[in-house]
């Protein structure tokens, strides 16, 4: 049961960092969206696909991974 409860205190604190990650990107003059993201508008809902964002973001992450 230890390690149970172990995973299920990460997952909750993984959780909150996502949320108040969530809750602070919009505020961030950096979080803009890219020439390659996907947006649609239409009358009864919006779609944003963040395509450029994700691959900057996944350069980003390999870079530092080969690194260091």
């Amino acid at each position: 049961m230890g390690e149970m409860a172990k995973v299920m205190i990460l997952i909750g604190s993984v959780l909150i960092v996502v949320g108040l990650v969530i809750l602070v990107l919009p505020r961030l003059p950096f979080a803009v969206k890219l020439p390659g993201d996907i947006l649609v508008k239409k009358e009864n809902y919006t779609l944003y696909f963040p395509l450029a964002t994700s691959i900057v973001i996944s350069l980003i992450l390999y870079i530092i991974n080969k690194f260091r």
